[in-house]
């Protein structure tokens, strides 16, 4: 008598799941690992301009100036900048320590702009021309991967290939073959600095209050930095029943 439909016995039911795998099909579980070093895409410098004044219009109007001769300046290398972008803006009145009431002593006003470069080319003479200008400071070039770089799709697929490789020697070494493949995870793609290590970043400043002199200075010898990619993925094969 054949079970009814939906019973465990009946020949179409799927029955219990083997996470383990049986003798008639053994599981074999491995996880594939790529770590890729390729080059940098982008260059990121982060440019702060300042401005210090004990008259608040006058602080505010030195502030603009250097913004827009900073802004101006990364213009210039229009070819060379994907984005420029202005971030927080700050203007503090500082006041006195000593003495009845509030009273200002001083504003400190305050921009942030960042610049991301893909032509390194001009980066050094860039860096240090920025560096050059008024109570401005830079720090950077960070280093970075776009998002969409094929170094990421590269390390993936490397890791599966590295999966399927040590899939199949722990099969040979029980003189057996991979039959299937039953799951195949991916536990994530990090683009990561060298040990997990941020990017080193140099921060040029400048602290004069005199114009910039009319000699351009020499620009910097920057190496960009080689990106490390990391990709994992959990595959999971069973295999035709070995000959213990």
């Amino acid at each position: 008598m054949t079970p009814a439909p939906g019973h465990p016995g009946h020949p179409e039911h799927p029955g219990p799941a083997t996470p383990y795998g049986t003798p008639e099909a053994p599981r074999l579980a491995v996880r594939g690992e790529a770590h890729l070093e390729v080059d940098p895409e982008i260059a990121r410098l982060g440019i702060t301009v300042q401005a210090r004044g004990t008259d608040r219009r006058d602080a505010l109007a030195d502030l603009t100036r250097r913004n827009t001769a900073a802004l101006d300046l990364v213009k210039t290398y229009a070819d060379a900048v994907e984005k420029l972008e202005t971030g927080a803006f700050s203007l503090t009145p500082e006041l006195t320590r000593h003495g009845r009431g509030e009273r200002v002593r001083a504003y400190h006003g305050r921009v942030r702009i960042t610049a991301e470069l893909t032509d390194f080319t001009a980066l050094g003479e860039l860096t240090t021309r920025l560096a050059d200008l008024d109570l401005t400071h830079v720090d950077g070039p960070q280093w970075a991967l776009r998002p969409d770089s094929p170094a990421h799709r590269r390390a993936r697929q490397q890791a599966v290939r590295e999966a399927v490789q040590r899939a199949r020697e722990y099969a040979e070494a029980l003189g057996t073959t991979l039959t299937a493949l039953v799951e195949l995870a991916d536990t994530g793609v990090q683009s990561a600095q060298p040990y997990g290590i941020e990017t080193s970043a140099r921060s040029l400043r400048t602290m004069t209050f005199d114009a910039a002199a009319p000699e351009q200075p020499p620009a910097l010898d920057l190496e960009p930095e080689r990106q490390h990619v990391f990709a994992q993925v959990d595959a999971r094969f069973t295999m035709a029943p070995p000959a213990l």
